[in-house]
């Protein structure tokens, strides 16, 4: 399946600390064209993040958009996953969460 950036789709995530694949909402980070072409999409894991929070975590306001159960975060844990493990579609964050993810990850990258 290839994905636009930022749909929110549901993927098998990888965990580095144990050697388990738990499926989870993730958001989509790279282009249709770079997952057509590399038969893989670079993904951000999304979390209630109840047990935990990072500082560079993204609170996302437009649940409905993204089409999410309960108050949910972008967490920057990053993964490249085969698009054949894509599971499914469920939405697309709106305007103001792709901004405020676009901010975040340039603060990453400096």
């Amino acid at each position: 399946m290839i994905c636009e950036r930022y749909e929110t789709i549901v993927v098998p995530f990888p965990f580095a600390d144990i050697p388990v694949l738990k499926r989870r909402p993730a958001v989509v980070l790279s282009g249709p064209g770079f997952n057509e072409r590399n038969n893989a999409t670079v993904v951000a894991m999304v979390t209630t993040a109840k047990a935990s929070s990072w500082p560079s975590d993204v609170l996302l306001a437009d649940l409905e958009a993204a089409n999410l159960p309960q108050a949910c975060v972008v967490r920057w844990r990053l993964a490249t996953i085969p698009n054949e493990l894509i599971l499914r579609r469920l939405g697309a964050l709106g305007p103001l969460d792709r901004l405020a993810c676009e901010r975040e990850f340039a603060n990453i990258l400096m």
